[in-house]
């Protein structure tokens, strides 16, 4: 710790060196699909493209080589433009990961000043937001007055909070949906969110990549994630083409601009008032009421029936019998897939629960903002467009009601079951539930009956959740999955769960075909088999607290 580097005859040895190639480290961005597929910032051009008409994968869109390069000319706002694959239709600074970092925020002003004094402008088709991460870079972004530059290309301020990393985007243009619904264009996001899952960002951007605030303003300018910038002009300029080296700002630059407006005021004034919250929340009127007065006529609250029917004693555990695959899954399910938090689509079993309510499409809002409405959310459970479930014929919230044959929506199907008096599992890969530690992604297949899931692998927090909805966890042993089973997820599925089960104990699965495999048991902990127990982690706290 105390070593001047400057003495030369000091040679310190250390248990352990570590190189690192300064020249290794490269900007880069992540995606498409999902956050941790990182990608050199110079090969996302040719990472795109060989995706593009590579088999459907997490990488790959199954595109045909003939369609590869089409385009669709179209008119918005007035102006001509082209869209086609890999053309950029979102370009979102949203409230996430770096949005508070002044340095990207910063930087990314200076990237809008230099591109509009170069004569840059964003192609209309692409939808720009700013979303800050706290209201202190809204005052250093104005103080410096890179917030007015960035508003020149169409990132005014949106809000605070979850934006478009969760879904909250709100609708692309009229005409630039329908391009791309009806000629199937691949498009991209270009956001600086945490989190880019296949269906969340947005229903018809399929290709969504996280960047830093700097590179979301470049790639709204370029309007396409196909460019080579080392190469290619990002655009043309008053004078000419434009190039990413023209105005990509200089670390001098920045740091200029952080030591002469992120300034402590800032910080003093914004937080003495964090408590107060926006006009609209200071005039809510909260009720004084030891008990909420349930309104029966909200979508938006309603009482959650976790507890109807619960008795003081615990119920124990019993055994899984007969119980259908409700789906089928491959790897990788996130917590999107399963609970999305997105808009709310027209044909889906929440939009059809809201009609018969008589609420309007324009005011169906997302799912995230109905997680008050079990009905709602139960619904929207399995509901994302770009579910991959074995027993449906193709991608999307369907899946096979095996006793009649047919294909409905998932939610359809689990209400068919339970009417039917079946229990129902899912199959599914490795990872199972990762991506944000959603509750509604646990809370929404105990609402559709689910009872257990068998999968490869679990992300650790989704597990317990499952366990304190009371679903049980259950892991295939090394090396085996569904497929080397031999099961298409229409057979019947009975699990014996012992009285003495015992953390990580194997457990026996009999198939209706008459063949049979074990699991291990993913209660981790007594404490989780005990929540199990008592039907999930809300029910033993209530009896805890009636006992004490």
């Amino acid at each position: 710790m105390f070593v001047d580097y400057n003495d030369s005859s000091f040679a310190p040895k250390y248990t352990k060196v570590l190189e690192l190639d300064l020249v290794t480290i490269v900007p880069c961005l992540s995606g498409p699909k999902r956050p941790h597929d990182r990608v050199d910032l110079i090969s996302l051009h040719s990472d795109f493209r060989s995706g593009l008409t590579a088999q459907v994968s997490f990488k790959g869109y199954g595109i045909k080589e003939e369609d590869a390069s089409k385009s669709i000319d179209l008119v918005v706002g007035g102006k001509n433009c082209t869209l086609k694959h890999g053309s950029v239709v979102i370009s979102a600074i949203t409230s996430c990961t770096n949005t508070s970092n002044p340095s990207v925020m910063l930087g990314a002003g200076l990237v809008a000043r230099k591109a509009l004094e170069l004569g840059l402008t964003v192609p209309p088709y692409v939808k720009t937001s700013l979303s800050p991460g706290s209201g202190v870079v809204t005052k250093y972004l104005q103080q410096s007055g890179l917030l007015t530059d960035l508003e020149k290309l169409g990132y005014y301020i949106a809000g605070y909070g979850c934006m478009t990393c969760i879904g909250n985007s709100g609708p692309l243009d009229e005409e630039v949906a329908k391009a791309i619904e009806s000629n199937d264009l691949v498009v991209a996001g270009v956001l600086s969110g945490n989190r880019n899952f296949e269906g969340r960002v947005h229903a018809n951007v399929r290709a969504n990549y996280l960047a830093s605030p700097m590179l979301v303003v470049v790639y709204g300018l370029a309007g396409r994630v196909d460019i080579d910038l080392e190469n290619e002009p990002i655009g043309q300029g008053t004078n000419g083409p434009v190039y990413f080296r023209d105005i990509w700002p200089t670390q001098e630059e920045i740091s200029h601009f952080e030591e002469s407006f992120v300034l402590p005021q800032f910080f003093r004034e914004v937080y003495s008032n964090i408590g107060k919250g926006s006009d609209e929340w200071q005039k809510l009127e909260c009720p004084d009421v030891k008990l909420y007065p349930w309104d029966d006529s909200s979508t938006y609250i309603k009482k959650v029936p976790f507890f109807d029917g619960m008795g003081v004693e615990a119920p124990g555990q019993s055994s899984i019998k007969n119980a259908y695959a409700l789906l089928n899954l491959g790897d990788s399910v996130t917590t999107d897939h399963i609970s999305p938090a997105g808009a709310i689509s027209r044909t889906s079993p929440a939009a059809r629960h809201l009609n018969a309510k008589g609420i309007a499409p324009k005011d169906f809002n997302t799912y995230g903002s109905r997680r008050g409405n079990d009905e709602i959310m139960a619904r929207g459970t399995f509901a994302n467009i770009r579910l991959v479930n074995k027993l449906a014929s193709k991608a999307g919230p369907k899946t096979l009601h095996v006793p009649s044959g047919e294909e409905m929506d998932v939610f359809d199907a689990a209400d068919r079951y339970r009417t039917e008096g079946q229990a129902v599992i899912v199959l599914a890969g490795k990872d199972y539930g990762c991506g944000s530690s959603r509750d509604w992604a646990a809370k929404g297949p105990f609402l559709q009956g689910v009872k257990a899931v068998i999968a490869e692998s679990f992300e650790r927090i989704h597990r317990s959740n499952l366990i304190g909805m009371g679903i049980v966890p259950l892991q295939y042993l090394g090396g085996q999955n569904a497929a080397s089973l031999g099961l298409s997820g229409k057979e019947q599925f009975t699990i014996e769960l012992p009285e003495n089960l015992k953390p990580g104990d194997k457990l026996k699965v009999a198939v209706s075909d008459g063949t049979h495999f074990e699991v291990v048991s993913r209660f981790d902990t007594e404490v989780e088999l005990t929540y199990y127990r008592h039907g999930g982690i809300l029910q033993y706290m209530i009896r805890k607290l009636i006992s004490n």
